[in-house]
């Protein structure tokens, strides 16, 4: 039972017997504490349960929580690798009480755990108490037949646990084992505590109190209870061993890195078997729970843990990246107890792969340069703040890694000169952002994003979570608050809401606390990382300082995750389907439909459009996960992942996949920074319901997904049957039965059209002749009804034929009163006569201007229909002149 997944299953199902709930790990990026950067104990994820901002449907609960001290104030890291128990990545045992039970039942619990379930000597344990906390020192004798010389009082804070300044606190009650006489240390309180010898492993919080303010506090109605054990402690406990590193989970790690290296675990190389094996815990973990390295927030701390491993990796004398290569080895691990691992081992692998790749060549580079600057430097010296500045700013050499490399030589850094080559290249900057046009638009987010920083993304996993407001704005400038009914902007330190960009639409949603309510209408990224919030303050007051929850609008993500992963679907199809030279032109991915805009010469086809959407939907019913790696961007183009049009990409890259191909290969590869749906079932569906051109060799599709297809199809379904009913005929029939009518239509419109000519051509022309000889030249006028304009000239010609020389003249009424004149002339006459200057003098009656044609045909037209008559007069007037 002493093996560390042993010792965590034991734990949880000792709990989950008496009455508790085994709840799952939270994530290392805290959901509900924004003030945090990664959850750093087994509260953190009940913190709004213990101050009844949340209710559960469980009132005891016990967890295995993955923890991470890193960056800010709990920060181990320059510890880790050097002493026997400090870790950048920890698992925190802890069963809690949410008004149920309190000291009396704690205490029982723990006992009997230890002293039954792992069989820990009761002559070796001993406990501390809060000072004045009679009742735990009464219990501890009640409950263990504990000797007061066994129950320590001590009367600092490290015995009384507070949340904050102001909230839940109470005494806490430690249990210690004694390691034995070998080792040096004396018991707590005592001038050698900080020995080996007596090891704290389990602490119980009795949390009893609410502070008011300092000095203040009062009795909770419904005491609580919180406890933490660290499994590493425990396991090293059980296991007999003096050092967390010795545990067979790290062995395993450490051989693994032995085995890679070739240099024995063991030695003076100790330490930096000890920094990799606890480094790819924290580096993979992080990574899984949606951390990427950058140069800001919490990316910025995962990436000093990167580069720090992978400087011990090079100590090591490996030759070639080595962290990517354990990943297997702590998948088979800790995989079965945490399956994110499993499901994220592609990108945890890539993205360790790529980072120490980049590093180890800033690394050999800086470390170049600064072999070349030092020389002259000898112990004490610094070296020069701008020398420096230009290995950060130049070759990507970080300042704390410059400072760790010059720490065996006793040589510092003039860290002044440093920061004020800095801020002189964030003056240049902000110069440069003062121009005209819409940089100018953009300087006051150039002024708040160097104050406040990037915003955290947090919606690749999650759509709820608690941010921080650092900036609101109103008509483009700062305020300190937003009333109820006013609209604004606001920045936050974290988000869930995904910001506008690669086409994908921004988040809508709620942000809610300290009896605000505030309406999130649009998110948009400025600056490149810097999310701004588009909202409308229903009620209450938003601040400056507040701490809100964030919730995503879910029903609107999810259609968009589905739209947007329909769209590398459909452009991979199309390529399929009509060639390589298919590429992405624009894109517009929104909630209820998505939008594509590609390459291609000429219209698709009916067959053609059905193939695209065939194969789409084929490889969206695979159910394949949906798969996301980190890689450079040069590497992953070449790889063959394909870049989105309008997308401006950083040194690395989000590399989304899914599908899968002959081969099994990706079927789709793009570079991408949306989010997306976990498998391609959960699309739903897709379909294509529009195909058009947007500008000549673009083309454009529109298509739907999930509900709202089914919604559009349903919708075309309805009709088609409305149709056939209208047919009298099967749904299956109505085809070809309309197909049917419309011919018969158009054989009757042709009969009919006919007709009308012949009418029209065999009638009189109000009361005078249709044929008359005006000067030797034989005129026939008409002037007609019911005859299409279009049929005019036919009606000339045959006129032409009728008379066999002379001049045709037909004015023809529409039935809103316009008319159209054509007038012809046969071959024989064009010489003398031409048919436009007499169509000119017949539309001049009929309100027209001009008319055109050739001497032997031509036609206008004019508004005035009732002047038919006056018109067949003028054209016989300026016949007779021309004659």
């Amino acid at each position: 039972m002493s093996g560390v997944n042993e010792i965590r299953s034991t734990f949880l199902e000792y709990f989950a017997k008496n009455g508790h709930e085994v709840v799952a790990s939270s994530p290392l990026v805290p959901r509900n504490d924004p003030t945090l950067m990664f959850t750093n104990a087994g509260m953190v994820q009940f913190k709004n349960v213990f101050t009844g901002a949340e209710k559960r449907p469980y009132s005891r609960a016990a967890t295995a929580q993955k923890c991470v001290r890193a960056g800010g104030k709990h920060n181990d890291l320059d510890n880790v690798g050097y002493t026997a128990r400090h870790h950048t990545f920890f698992e925190m045992l802890g069963n809690f009480s949410f008004g149920d039970y309190f000291k009396e039942r704690a205490i029982e619990l723990a006992w009997n755990l230890i002293t039954k379930e792992f069989d820990l000597p009761k002559d070796k344990l001993l406990v501390t108490v809060y000072h004045d906390d009679d009742e735990a020192a009464g219990l501890w004798k009640k409950i263990a037949g504990f000797s007061d010389s066994k129950i320590i009082r001590i009367p600092t804070s490290d015995n009384f646990w507070q949340m904050g300044d102001t909230g839940p606190c109470g005494p806490c009650s430690e249990i210690f084992i004694d390691q034995g006489e070998a080792l040096w240390g004396g018991p707590p309180g005592s001038p050698e505590e900080d020995g080996d010898r007596f090891l704290e492993f389990w602490n119980l919080v009795f949390m009893q109190y609410e502070q008011l303010e300092p000095g203040k506090r009062i009795g909770l109605p419904k005491p609580s209870i919180d406890t933490g054990m660290g499994l590493e402690r425990i396991a090293a406990i059980l296991q007999g061993v003096h050092s967390n590193y010795d545990t067979d989970l790290f062995r395993a790690l450490i051989e693994a890195v032995a085995h890679a290296t070739g240099v024995a675990p063991e030695g003076e190389r100790k330490a930096s078997h000890r920094v990799i094996a606890d480094h790819l815990r924290a580096s993979s973990f992080l990574v899984a729970d949606g951390v990427l390295p950058s140069n800001e927030g919490r990316g910025y701390v995962l990436r000093r843990i990167m580069r720090r491993a992978m400087r011990h990796a090079q100590l090591l004398g490996a030759r070639d990246p080595l962290m990517f290569r354990l990943v297997p080895t702590l998948v088979r691990e800790m995989g079965q107890a945490y399956p994110e691992l499993v499901r994220a081992e592609a990108l945890i692998t890539e993205t360790l792969k790529l980072e120490e790749t980049r590093f180890r060549k800033t690394l050999e580079r800086g470390l170049a340069i600064l072999d070349e600057e030092t020389r002259s430097l000898t112990k004490g010296q610094n070296l020069s703040g701008e020398t420096a500045f230009t290995l950060y700013d130049t070759y990507g050499f970080p300042l704390d890694l410059t400072q760790d490399a010059l720490k065996p030589r006793g040589i510092g850094v003039d860290t002044e000169g440093f920061n004020a080559a800095m801020e002189r290249q964030r003056e240049k900057a902000r110069a440069a952002w003062s121009g005209s046009g819409e940089a100018a638009t953009e300087t006051v987010w150039f002024a708040v994003k160097e104050r406040v920083g990037a915003t955290e993304f947090l919606g690749y996993d999650t759509e709820t979570a608690e941010g921080l407001v650092l900036a609101l704005l109103k008509d483009g400038q700062e305020v300190k608050g937003l009333e109820a009914g006013e609209t604004g902007l606001v920045i936050l330190n974290q988000t869930p809401f995904y910001g506008e960009s690669g086409g994908q639409v921004g988040d809508t949603g709620i942000m809610q606390g300290e009896g605000a309510r505030v309406r999130v209408t649009g998110t948009e990224k400025k600056l490149g990382d810097l999310f701004v919030h588009h909202v409308l303050v229903e009620h209450g007051t938003l601040k400056l300082g507040q701490s809100l929850e964030l919730i995503v609008d879910h029903e609107r993500r999810s259609a968009v995750r589905a739209n947007h992963s329909a769209t590398h679907l459909l452009h991979e199809a199309l390529r399929q389907v009509l060639g390589d030279h298919v590429a992405q032109k624009g894109s517009l991915v929104a909630p209820e439909r998505l939008r594509f805009d590609f390459s291609h010469p000429k219209p698709l086809g009916e067959e053609e459009l059905a193939e695209v959407e065939a194969i789409a939907n084929r490889v969206l019913l695979q159910n394949e996960p949906v798969v996301t790696k980190l890689m450079g961007v040069e590497e992953a183009i070449e790889s063959g992942a394909r870049a989105l049009f309008g997308e401006k990409y950083g040194d690395e890259v989000r590399v989304v996949s899914m599908g899968r191909a002959d081969g099994n290969r990706p079927f789709s590869v793009e570079l991408c920074g949306g989010t997306h749906v976990n498998r391609t079932g959960d699309i739903g569906f897709v379909t294509i319901v529009s195909e058009g051109a947007v500008a000549a060799g673009v083309r454009r599709i529109e298509a739907m997904t999930g509900d709202t297809a089914r919604r559009h199809l349903e919708g075309e379904s309805r009709r088609l049957k409305e149709i056939a009913g209208l047919l009298k005929t099967p749904v299956d029939e109505a085809t070809d039965r309309l197909a049917a009518l419309l011919e018969d239509k158009r054989k009757l419109e042709r009969e009919l059209a006919e007709a009308r000519r012949k009418l029209a051509m065999g009638g009189g022309a109000g009361a005078s002749e249709p044929v008359r000889d005006v000067g030797g030249i034989k005129l026939m006028a008409r002037a007609v009804s019911g005859i299409e304009m279009k049929d005019l000239k036919s009606l000339a010609d045959e006129g032409k034929k009728r008379i066999g020389s002379g001049v045709v003249a037909i004015v023809g009424v529409a039935e809103d009163g316009k008319a159209g004149i054509v007038v012809g002339v046969t071959d024989d006459l064009t010489g003398r006569v031409d048919a436009v200057s007499l169509v000119r003098a017949g539309a001049e009656k009929l309100g027209g201007k001009g008319g055109g044609g050739r001497r032997d045909m031509a036609q206008a037209g004019g508004p005035d229909g009732a002047q038919a008559e006056a018109a067949l007069a003028a054209v016989e007037a300026a016949l007779s002149t021309a004659a």
